[in-house]
């Protein structure tokens, strides 16, 4: 079985810095061989980028901007009448990827517009979602970047269910089974699913069947303990040696991105990744 590798999620960790160029330097100093992130769009690009090129740290994902945050927006993709902002948001994320040669970005559906209900708007989002989709689909696939471990290639795009339970009751990609329908529909190869196993188990659990069934489209995985959303190794429901043992079998190549709350300081909630190491050598 093939060891597992991780990236910090540099927007939950190391944010005892305020600059995400800082929480890079700090990764690296952890041992992290790669970040990601969700919004970087308020620090400076070339800033970013001298901090990858001193560290030779990978930058796996990002996120399309999230809109008007203050206003209760947490993404655009599936928003009716929002379709022109979603595209200058995708090329903004679009100009952070290619110059910090990130590989994926995270295409964000958003939320159930405000004093709407969720089933009388359902079908108009999916369907304005699966158009993005389809748009991103064939923007990203022209847009190559250079690969540390891989040739030049287009970049590829992910949709994340966020559970509607805990997290966001009106987040509009709530399960793995609704994204892998719209999936269907979208039809193209480079958007694929990312697990969020905190929001999979929130949601629907039955994690190992899940895994199992939906292995072939996931294109990122990221991790933290439920309910608390802290370190893998701290209190609660999921049990990540087995987690980590179901997609060592399933042969995952990718990265897992560590987007958990530290208990404490980030380096102090480190040893499970030892601890993990440990049990592979």
């Amino acid at each position: 079985m093939g060891r597992l590798k991780f990236c910090a999620n540099i927007t939950w960790l190391f944010t005892e810095l305020p600059d995400f160029s800082q929480r890079i330097y700090a990764a690296a100093s952890a041992g992290f061989q790669a970040v990601e992130a969700a919004w970087l769009y308020e620090s400076d690009l070339q800033e970013l980028q001298k901090a990858k090129e001193a560290t030779g740290v990978e930058v796996v994902l990002i996120n399309t901007p999230p809109g008007n945050i203050k206003a209760g927006d947490l993404g655009l993709g599936a928003i009716p009448g929002r379709e022109a902002e979603f595209r200058q948001g995708l090329d903004l994320a679009l100009k952070y990827a290619k110059g910090l040669d990130c590989k994926r970005i995270h295409l964000m559906a958003g939320r159930v517009p405000e004093g709407s209900q969720r089933t009388t708007v359902a079908k108009e989002m999916e369907a304005v979602f699966v158009q993005n989709l389809k748009y991103a689909a064939d923007k990203l696939s022209k847009n190559v970047v250079k690969c540390q471990w891989c040739p030049q290639e287009g970049i590829t795009g992910l949709i994340e269910p966020i559970n509607s339970r805990i997290t966001d009751p009106t987040y509009f990609l709530d399960s793995p089974h609704h994204a892998a329908a719209i999936l269907e529909k979208v039809g193209k190869p480079n958007i694929k699913l990312q697990m969020d196993v905190f929001h999979w188990q929130i949601m629907d659990g039955n994690l190992t069947q899940n895994i199992q069934k939906y292995f072939p489209i996931i294109g990122h995985v990221q991790i933290a303990q439920v309910p608390g959303r802290n370190e893998p190794d701290s209190a609660g429901e999921l049990n990540y040696s087995y987690l980590f043992i179901t997609l060592e079998n399933h042969k995952y190549q990718g990265y897992i991105g560590c987007e958990y709350k530290p208990l404490d300081s980030t380096k102090k909630g480190l040893g499970w990744i030892k601890n993990y190491q440990i049990q592979n050598i």
